[in-house]
């Protein structure tokens, strides 16, 4: 799958510590409008105050394990992914595997081929480090992400356990091979 036809505004660059402000606003809006309306404020409240905050993105975007590609248009944010090395889950059966920890396009954004965008530039990104096997978490009922995934190929392979706030949560591991066309 390829991205398609984008406004040639949309620009990809990847982040660096003097981005963290930002990002840490960008990523934080990009997951309240995500997953608040389906779980509890105080659920929500808990996890955004350990998982994102300018000291949390720049600890990220310092992490030599940690890759993150920014989408802008005319100088806004309007997506990210974050690609993560490290270990797989068991179910994902290849030590030579790369996460995407996330992929977010902005919510009016959705829709618009940012994340298509993002995607093939991960795909690209971790057919370079020379890696077989791309894998992510989704949560099991976000049905429109799992959507997206499956239209990239990948397969659910097992699942594992988020932790937001109070609530154990379920996420579906999907993976696919690496090819460089994506």
């Amino acid at each position: 799958m390829t991205s398609g036809a984008l406004p040639a505004s949309i620009a990809l660059r990847r982040a660096t510590p003097a981005d963290a402000a930002r990002f840490a606003a960008f990523a934080a809006t990009a997951f309240t409008d995500t997953f608040a309306a389906d779980n509890t404020p105080e659920n929500m409240a808990a996890y955004m105050a350990s998982a994102f905050g300018e000291a949390v993105q720049r600890a990220e975007l310092t992490d030599p394990q940690c890759t993150v590609f920014l989408a802008e248009r005319d100088g806004d944010l309007v997506g990210y992914a974050m690609l993560r090395e490290g270990s797989a889950p068991p179910c994902v059966h290849d030590a030579s595997s790369i996460e995407i920890a996330r992929l977010y396009a902005g919510q009016r954004w959705i829709g618009a081929g940012i994340g298509a965008l993002l995607m093939q530039r991960c795909l690209v990104e971790a057919a370079s480090r020379g890696r077989r096997t791309i894998w992510l978490g989704v949560w099991e009922r976000n049905a429109r992400a799992i959507g997206f995934y499956q239209r990239w190929h990948f397969s659910i392979v097992g699942s594992q356990a988020f932790q937001l706030g109070g609530d154990r949560q379920n996420d579906r591991v999907m993976a696919r091979r690496v090819a460089v066309d994506g």
